[in-house]
């Protein structure tokens, strides 16, 4: 196992538009997944919700810690960890990450992903 994403890993989140997440239950299960804008800032990965933070699949999350991840045809297992907004330097660098890569999509929709909420609705999924 590797706790530290692949190149070919990194390169599948930086030119898929969402990836799809799966939570892993208590009893070790996955739930369905659903689709999930995600970015890359350096090796990390992360992902955010401009909304529902404590119900659905991001509540669920929250709870567990720990989810499957697939983009594209790679599929890996993570843990997830609740960072918040985070440093000033990483709120910044998310941000810049959403806007680059999720920009043609217009201000007003971007806008709420780097939002303060969003912020501090920030994931970081590392794999296990």
């Amino acid at each position: 196992m590797s706790t530290t994403w692949s190149a070919e890993q990194l390169g599948a989140v930086d030119s898929a538009g969402e990836l799809e997440i799966a939570v892993r239950r208590a009893e070790g299960d996955l739930r369905g997944s659903v689709p999930i804008w995600v970015v890359r800032v350096d090796d990390q990965v992360f992902v955010r919700t401009w909304y529902r933070r404590t119900t659905g699949c991001f509540g669920h999350v929250l709870d567990s810690r720990r989810a499957r991840v697939r983009v594209g045809e790679i599929e890996a297992d993570v843990t997830v960890e609740d960072v918040g907004v985070g440093s000033s330097e990483l709120r910044a660098d998310v941000d810049a990450a959403y806007r680059r890569k999720y920009g043609r999509y217009g201000v007003a929709t971007v806008d709420r992903m780097v939002s303060d909420s969003a912020a501090r609705a920030t994931l970081r999924l590392t794999p296990e």
